[in-house]
């Protein structure tokens, strides 16, 4: 077990293999192609972002029962909002302000506010061209848009394998290694006091990895109604419980979120040091940061919540669009923007912080989200920690259900069982394995997912806006969409 650990060790000959592959993965290129998305669909469905109100409508609307599909549309979010509302937003945040500064806080931000057209495109075509297995259930995703809407099919199959197969290796890492190394995390904080070896603390570790596989492959073998039934429930709770704490930090450092938020936005565009240089500083580190974080929370131009999307009960595919689009509005624009001013603000406000993060006392950006939750008296690590446990857990459930769409368009029904045999092999494999490491291949797969995705919208952008004309812009939201759903072959 050491020898393993060892490999998968930061500093290890993978690690910086692995390393060197996410910095080239993640560079200038990958940056404008998802900036480059954002803006363009933003202009292609004319500033959607405007119809947020009747996105957060349609989103808390009873679903129509004359409509096709597998889920309610709130549990089609619940669901999609299960895998991005995690890590992301508690860590993540953090890890943005560490490495990149304040000003990626901002740039986190913007990926949110633009990112929401791409989200709303991408869930368009997922629920256009979706079609049946065999048992009637809805597949959908940029493989099947990819496949049936390029004109170019040789193309559009080839790019639809590829974006499945990078969904399918990304559901390790993102899905089950990323979140499963971070809730075991808050656990064993928490033990590793009482325990007396190392080899005892193994044991914790192994424990804890059978144990988070049981209660995720109960729920995951059920399939999408049994992970939705969970997701509905597990999502309000867990982000009103977040943000409440959040905002109690906030309103205990009032005197400086001014301050805080000021800090944010001039370090976006000036990159100059903060906090005595104990954090990132910098332009360039703070786009990198700020976009690479922000898409890691909210996945807008990944393509994954309209993996699950295309399985809702909906009208037409622009009514699930706008309701997917709240995700990436609730997401980054308000959670992940609340996250980043209440660390600010905690920072401004307590200069042991500050001197914990120069000191190297503090090393590590869920470090920084401990210490910033600390300062509320017993209650705080109690919230952080059960906010964590419960956003690491649904994140497993809604990346499981992506992966399983994945195998199910790559290999048929068949792969799907064994696939989850796999996923439940990589919780245990991140309860033991290496965070940063962990993390690192999580980004990398992240953007390869990207690609094939940011094409299949792109190419397909003119039957986005068409659509939206007619049924967002002309008001005919309530139109039913009579296009014949076809079968695609699972066995």
């Amino acid at each position: 077990m050491d020898a393993i650990a060892a490999i998968f060790a930061s500093g290890s000959p993978l690690a910086n293999v692995v390393d060197a592959i996410d910095s080239f993965v993640w560079g200038w290129v990958m940056i404008v192609l998802l900036l480059g998305t954002h803006l363009y669909m933003t202009i292609r469905t004319k500033f959607i972002q405007r119809k947020i109100g009747t996105a957060i409508k349609l989103s808390i609307s009873n679903t129509d029962a004359s409509a096709e599909g597998d889920v309610s549309q709130f549990g089609a979010l619940a669901t999609a909002l299960a895998a991005t509302i995690g890590t992301g937003n508690i860590v993540g945040v953090a890890t943005g302000l560490f490495f990149g500064g304040p000003g990626a806080i901002f740039w986190m931000w913007i990926t949110g506010v633009f990112g929401i057209a791409t989200k709303y495109a991408e869930t368009y075509i997922s629920v256009k061209y979706r079609v049946k297995d065999h048992n009637g259930e809805m597949l959908g995703g940029a493989m099947y848009a990819l496949e049936r809407g390029f004109k170019h099919k040789g193309l559009g199959k080839v790019l639809g394998v590829l974006f499945a197969l990078f969904a399918f290796i990304a559901s390790f890492g993102i899905g089950a290694s990323v979140q499963s190394n971070a809730l075991s995390g808050v656990i064993t904080s928490y033990i590793s006091p009482m325990v007396d070896s190392p080899d005892q603390m193994l044991g914790v570790s192994v424990m804890i990895g059978v144990i988070l596989m049981i209660l995720v492959g109960i729920v995951i073998m059920g399939g999408i109604k049994s992970i939705t039934r969970v997701t509905t429930k597990l999502v309000p709770l867990m982000a009103l419980l977040y943000v409440a704490g959040c905002l109690v930090i906030i309103g205990m450092n009032g005197q400086y979120v001014g301050e805080a938020i000021a800090m944010i936005v001039t370090c976006a565009f000036t990159g100059e040091a903060a906090f005595g240089g104990a954090v990132g500083s910098g332009i360039a580190l703070a786009l990198q940061y700020g976009f690479k974080r922000g898409l890691f929370s909210n996945e807008s131009g990944i393509g994954s919540a309209p993996l699950v999307a295309a399985n809702a009960t909906t009208k037409n595919p622009a009514r699930q669009a706008l309701v997917s689009m709240s995700g990436t509005f609730w997401d980054t624009v308000i959670v992940c923007a609340i996250t980043g001013i209440m660390l600010v603000s905690t920072m401004l406000a307590n200069p042991d912080i500050q001197a914990g993060l120069l000191s190297g006392e503090i090393s590590a950006a869920a470090q920084l989200t401990t210490a910033a939750f600390g300062k509320i008296p017993v209650l705080g690590p109690i919230v952080l920690s059960v906010g964590m446990i419960l956003f690491s857990y649904s994140t497993m459930l809604g990346w499981a259900q992506y992966g399983n769409r994945a195998v199910a368009y790559l290999f048929g029904k068949k792969g799907i069982r064994p696939y989850q045999v796999v996923f439940l092999l990589f919780v245990f494999w991140g309860v033991i394995g290496g965070g940063e490491l962990v993390w690192n291949i999580s980004d990398i797969t992240n953007a390869l997912m990207a690609v094939p995705n940011c094409i299949a919208v792109i190419g397909l952008a003119a039957v986005i806006s068409k659509g939206t004309q007619h049924y967002v812009y002309d008001k005919n939201l309530d139109e039913i969409d009579e296009t014949p759903i076809p079968q695609f072959d699972t066995k």
